[in-house]
């Protein structure tokens, strides 16, 4: 057995043995321990770091991945212009202060803040997190998200519900405003002038 083969099967090995124990906190090291077996075994999974575990996220519904696209060409349309910063896809992740990693829908982090893209994980917490309900998520752990990105010092947070049409706006201290078709998505604090009507986010039906 070569050598390098001995070294993956012990850290397979180390990985498995750390991930049963409850007690036991993953770290990010582990974490891309697990991307590797997969990529290994050709399977491509979204991974997240809580609280020391690792949790494996499935794919979402068609509807969501649409709205998901539709969200983040708008936002990137008006803001690669403009030069005022980055904007990430469901792939792009943070690692938090809190040493967690998570992977929001969508994300924007200001252009002062990223001044440089690296081949690695973000470590900071970007500036506004979208999260969009798929067909089987849950409302409560999308809400805690984002006010865990809120918590740790992102600026905005906003989900996206596609089941009743509503888009929720998240900000410290602040009430949620939730919005509805007819009403106008706009976040002056860090983008100021751009307003998307929230009709615009739902997918299309064609005749």
């Amino acid at each position: 057995m070569t050598s390098s083969l001995t070294e993956s099967l012990t850290d397979r090995e180390d990985l498995q043995v750390r991930s049963a124990y409850p007690s036991t906190r993953l770290t990010v090291a582990d974490l891309e321990q697990l991307q590797g077996i997969l990529c290994e075994a050709q399977l491509d999974y979204q991974l997240e770091l809580v609280d020391g575990k690792i949790i494996i996220m499935g794919g979402s519904d068609i509807v969501s991945s649409e709205i998901r696209l539709e969200f983040g060409r708008l936002l990137l349309n008006w803001v690669k212009p403009r030069k005022l910063g980055r904007v990430f896809e469901s792939s792009g992740g943070f690692i938090l202060p809190n040493s967690d990693l998570r992977v929001p829908d969508v994300s924007f982090v200001v252009a002062s803040r990223l001044k440089q893209s690296k081949r690695y994980f973000a470590e900071l917490v970007p500036d506004l997190v979208v999260e969009i309900k798929s067909q089987s998520d849950r409302l409560k752990p999308l809400r805690e998200k984002i006010l865990s990105f809120l918590e740790l010092g992102a600026k905005v947070g906003i989900l996206i519900d596609p089941d009743k049409c509503t888009v929720t706006i998240y900000r410290p201290e602040t009430e949620p405003v939730i919005l509805r078709d007819g009403d106008i998505i706009s976040i002056p604090e860090l983008l100021p002038g751009w307003e998307v009507p929230v009709a615009e986010l739902w997918p299309i039906e064609f005749e």
